[in-house]
């Protein structure tokens, strides 16, 4: 790495001061091997700011309780962070109402609740369910599940070599017997920014609902779920600078009134005999027992701090790191990068000749430098590059340009071992 790279200038997205991003998360400051950490696996899971760690050592150390029912102060003090939360979820992704708005486990909790929930009462044998070759697993073996236990069928859009879906074949996939759409908004493995709008619409046209996973689009862009238009939503907070075990599912408050709920239990409902329980209204329908109301508090508190840095502003410096992460692998001899979309996220999946993926990411954490090695959940995407796996560098806002350097030595330093 040369001293020239060392002190390149950051990109200059208005308003986003790096250095003093990154003083806000201490993780950063770790050494792994003696080497300062090079955090670039964002997709699988972002890291947490003082901030929001700050927050959930408030609630525990001087708000916990169980919500709703009781009566005493912690109890409502809790109650009411709680549901301040969900108000600010709600503003995040630009919800119509904040009902609609539901406390999940994650993005796989959020996907099989809709299955759950919708498909298995509105979906029924030869009916069929359109999915995308890109799906993470996640976004398929629930639809598998379904489609086995009704008699269903499951129709797959294809990609082109550049990772971009055949919008063309999509539509052909549409007839008479089309019930549901189910589709990721971000590729986790190839980076991929997928035109749901323009699919959404398509298939409204054609009165079928459509859920979104969004778990690699809402940490890396704005997201406005009214102007999507779409049924679902589906993202998780660990990616979202939050805690793990949260996530959430926005569904239109109509659809979510006509579902069944996924879970039985406390909470959830507003009365119960043995002959006959009363379901509670949305969203408390589907949020059965005691939810993780920490994890819920922390991410309004990570959305607050997106907020204030700003989800464009956050988007432009992430595509930079790309542009230029993109522009650097591909003068390296025998690297290839697998997904290039003209539409992409922060996301850079690429082979070394002759190196497996789990060598160059053993290689690479020498030096500090954390990527994802793998198939990524996503192996019909392996399947259609025929490759066991890729390596995957994930970039987030605090990212920096010499930390895409020291990324583009790494991977000089692994050729030269393997030479």
């Amino acid at each position: 790495m040369t001293t020239l790279q060392m002190v390149r200038k950051e990109p200059a997205a208005p308003g986003l001061d790096v250095e003093r991003i990154r003083a806000d998360f201490p993780i950063l400051r770790l050494q792994v091997n003696g080497k300062p950490l090079v955090y670039l696996d964002n997709a699988a899971s972002s890291q947490m700011p003082q901030q929001v760690i700050d927050r959930l050592v408030r609630y525990q150390t001087t708000q916990h309780a169980n919500i709703n029912r009781a009566v005493h102060a912690l109890s409502e003090i809790s109650t009411n962070e709680y549901e301040q939360a969900r108000r600010k979820l709600q503003h995040f992704i630009h919800a119509r109402e904040e009902r609609e708005v539901i406390f999940t486990s994650g993005t796989t909790d959020a996907i099989n609740l809709v299955m759950h929930g919708y498909g298995r009462k509105f979906i029924g044998s030869g009916d069929e369910i359109i999915l995308t070759t890109m799906e993470h697993h996640s976004n398929i073996v629930p639809w598998q599940m379904l489609a086995e236990e009704k008699g269903a069928t499951i129709r797959v859009v294809p990609i082109n070599d550049a990772g971009e879906l055949l919008l063309d074949d999509y539509e052909k996939l549409f007839n008479e017997r089309t019930k549901f759409v189910s589709v990721m908004h971000v590729s986790n493995a190839l980076g991929t920014i997928n035109p749901i709008k323009q699919m959404i619409a398509f298939a409204h046209a054609r009165g079928v609902p459509v859920l979104v996973d969004g778990a690699q689009a809402v940490p890396h862009m704005p997201v406005d779920v009214q102007d999507l238009d779409c049924d679902f939503y589906a993202f998780s907070g660990h990616k979202l600078c939050g805690p793990t075990g949260i996530g959430i599912l926005y569904g239109k408050a109509a659809l979510l009134e006509r579902m069944q709920p996924f879970k039985g239990g406390g909470d959830m409902i507003l009365s119960v005999t043995f002959e006959k329980t009363t379901y509670n209204t949305i969203p408390h329908k589907f949020e059965a027992g005691t939810p993780p109301i920490a994890a819920a508090i922390g991410l309004g508190a990570a959305v607050d701090y997106l907020s204030a840095i700003g989800m464009d502003a956050i988007a432009d410096h992430e595509l930079d790191l790309l542009n230029y992460a993109s522009e650097e692998i591909v003068r390296l001899p025998g690297v290839r990068i697998i997904g290039t979309a003209k539409s992409k996220a922060a996301v850079l999946s690429f082979t070394v000749d002759g190196v497996h993926p789990h060598d160059i990411g053993t290689l690479l954490n020498q030096d500090g430098i954390a990527v994802r090695t793998g198939h990524h959940c996503a192996q019909p995407v392996m399947q259609r590059y025929k490759l066991p796996a890729t390596s995957r560098a994930s970039f987030a806002f605090y990212n920096t340009l010499a930390e895409v350097d020291a990324l583009i030595a790494g991977i000089r330093s692994v050729q030269k071992v393997f030479s």
